[in-house]
């Protein structure tokens, strides 16, 4: 017996990365809103690792501040550590990581959707979720019934959980919770593709039995990176990080122990992510390799548990404990948590449209590890995406698109809902093809009017944004036309960092230019350098150092619109098109592309086929014109 609860322009199932930027922007937008989490003592829970950002998941997360969400803001507060990643290599793959205190981020989320105008949150297991009329139906477990114009579903790993430590299994969600079988059921009566994924964990081991004298430590940067571009509130490090190493002990622990492991006696189902393999999956991959890094990592300020990166598994405890205590630094340590592997249902992303909304179910979207994507930044990022497109769908509004050229969360996006994913998807820069123009650095200039235009960038941060531009602007100006002579300390300053000294006078753009002279270096020159926040210089060096990359990459981009701009009509008969491959037809159909630039992403379609495609636009427009 069920009973009518109450009705929201928008509802959300599940309060982690993915629900809780989900639900922000909804009600920031205007929408009346509802989250609905089966506890609310575990909003946005870090089940897996206690940190954000990392090798472009970092971009990520600043792309979700340039817009307005709150995974930055939140992150700066909470950190315990944090890292500028890739600092040797080019700026495209420069990204801030955060050591952040895992307790102290679920409260001030949590906080975050109590205190937010036009949003409720609940604690109720979602069983069922059904379409009515032009509404959607969510039913809880005890009875309550209640109806959403759209609904976000982001149910993380939760979806028929099952848990596995060796020859251990039981249906269970991340950290002992229950799992959401029954809405796993509904979602497949419902008619949505589901599939099965599985991630693992590693264990945590108490601090005071680790002997960190032995270990390498790591220092946090200074000073520290923020994700926000708000400012208002520095990261700070108050925390060490320490590296120790597996060796052959380790390794023939794990060898001898590999029948036990539910992931090579196929009690594991689900398909596990590749690109953060269990250390069992190391070990047989890379038979050759002597040692793997590990990281020991605070989860909070106020608890004494570390986090082992490097160590996830499913193996027994027992060989748990003996992989442990293989590691110098660690022969004494004792286990707080066990590691263990999470199977969960997710859903086909091919099954979406690029605005995360189902495209047989209308004012159905989805966000996250629900997606078949992995990591927090990735399941946040869509859920700023879904919340605000749902958002914008209750109000009869066009869907926000974010293409792929202009971010890493439009490539993301892309990369779903054109190519799927048989793994758990992994973010990485490898996978944009224009990451020098898609850099952490500018997500904002990137990013900001958008997220001004939509909604949820206020005035007075707008404002601080296009001083900045203006403060960019004017130090380009001033670099390229100040002049410096190419008196003694110049050229001592060029020959000290290996730059040949210039033969007459150069401008400030000039010498920026050169790959070894900066502006740190090259302050005792530049006399007439105004006080300017740091971020400012940056941008300038990096926009002038990699000028003719960046005007290749623009180029490539225009291109790319050109592509984008051609719309393909939502019903084509592919199958109808003469010349076109058999397989381009399945996959054109199964995916129903956008436009003919998406077309040209998908696996299976060549470039022949698009031409056949580009023809046979041309022939409808000309009929059109007729």
């Amino acid at each position: 017996m069920s009973y009518n609860a109450g009705k929201y322009d928008v509802a959300i199932v599940g309060a982690g990365h993915a629900g809780i930027e989900a639900a922000l922007a909804a009600a920031r937008l205007g929408c009346r809103t509802a989250v609905f989490t089966i506890s609310m003592d575990w909003v946005g829970n870090m089940p897996c690792n206690p940190s954000i950002g990392g090798s472009s998941k970092g971009h990520l997360v600043r792309e979700i501040d340039a817009l307005g969400g709150s995974m930055g803001q939140i992150a700066d507060q909470c950190t315990l550590q944090s890292r500028m990643l890739g600092r040797g290599k080019g700026p495209a793959v420069h990204s801030p990581r955060a050591q952040v205190d895992r307790r102290a981020y679920s409260a001030a989320m949590k906080s975050q959707l109590e205190n937010q105008e036009n949003l409720q949150i609940r604690q109720a297991e979602i069983i069922a979720v059904r379409r009515h009329k032009t509404a959607w139906r969510l039913i809880t477990r005890t009875g309550a019934d209640y109806t959403a114009r759209c609904v976000v579903l982001a149910t993380g790993t939760f979806l028929a959980g099952r848990v596995h430590i060796g020859e251990h299994s039981w249906e269970s969600g991340p950290d002992t919770m229950f799992p959401a079988t029954a809405l796993a059921s509904s979602l497949r009566e419902l008619g949505l593709p589901l599939r099965r994924f599985k991630t693992g964990t590693p264990p945590r081991i108490h601090r005071r039995s680790v002997d960190l004298s032995v270990m390498e430590a790591q220092h946090g940067d200074e000073p520290p990176a923020p994700f926000s571009f708000a400012g208002n509130a520095p990261p700070q490090n108050t925390a060490l990080c320490h590296i120790c190493y597996t060796n052959s002990e380790t390794a023939r622990v794990i060898r001898e122990n590999l029948h036990r492991s539910p992931l090579y006696s196929g009690k594991i189902e689900g398909t596990g992510p590749r690109y953060c393999p269990s250390i069992e999956d190391k070990i047989v991959r890379f038979p050759d390799k002597e040692r793997h890094q590990l990281f020991l990592e605070p989860c909070g300020a106020d608890t004494q548990e570390l986090y082992l990166q490097g160590l996830s598994s499913s193996l027994p405890e027992d060989v748990q404990l003996a992989i442990v205590h293989s590691i110098r630094g660690l022969e004494n340590a004792q286990l707080t948590r066990p590691a263990y592997a999470i199977e969960y249902d997710s859903v086909d992303p091919l099954a979406m449209d690029a605005s995360l909304q189902f495209t047989d179910f209308p004012a159905l979207f989805g966000a996250g590890q629900f997606n078949g994507s992995s990591g927090y930044e990735e399941a946040a990022a869509q859920g700023l995406l879904a919340g605000i497109n749902a958002a914008r769908y209750a109000q009869g509004k066009s869907a926000v698109i974010l293409p792929r050229s202009g971010s890493y969360i439009g490539t993301l996006v892309d990369d779903l809902v054109t190519k799927g994913c048989r793994e758990p998807y992994r973010m990485m820069t490898a996978r944009s093809e224009y990451r020098l123009l898609l850099r952490q650095d500018n997500a904002d200039r990137r990013l900001t009017a958008l997220g001004h235009k939509i909604g949820l960038i206020d005035d007075r941060r707008f404002a601080r944004f296009t001083e900045k531009l203006r403060m960019i602007d004017a130090e380009m100006i001033r670099a390229v036309t100040t002049r410096a002579q190419c008196n003694a300390p110049l050229q001592e300053l060029c020959r000290s960092v290996g730059e040949t000294p210039p033969e007459g006078s150069q401008t400030l753009a000039e010498l920026l230019r050169r790959p070894r002279l900066n502006y740190t270096n090259l302050a005792p020159i530049d006399t007439t350098r105004p006080n300017l926040p740091a971020e400012i210089f940056e941008a300038v060096e990096i926009d002038l150092k990699y000028a003719g990359y960046i005007a290749r990459q623009e180029a490539q981009v225009r291109e790319a619109k050109r592509l984008e701009g051609q719309v393909l009509p939502p019903g084509l008969d592919y199958a109808a098109i003469a010349g076109l491959r058999l397989e381009a037809r399945e996959k054109l159909a199964h995916v129903r592309p956008q436009s003919l630039g998406q077309a040209g992403r998908i696996s299976g379609v060549s470039p022949a086929d698009i031409s056949v495609l580009m023809i046979y636009l041309e022939k409808l427009r000309r009929g059109a014109r007729q």
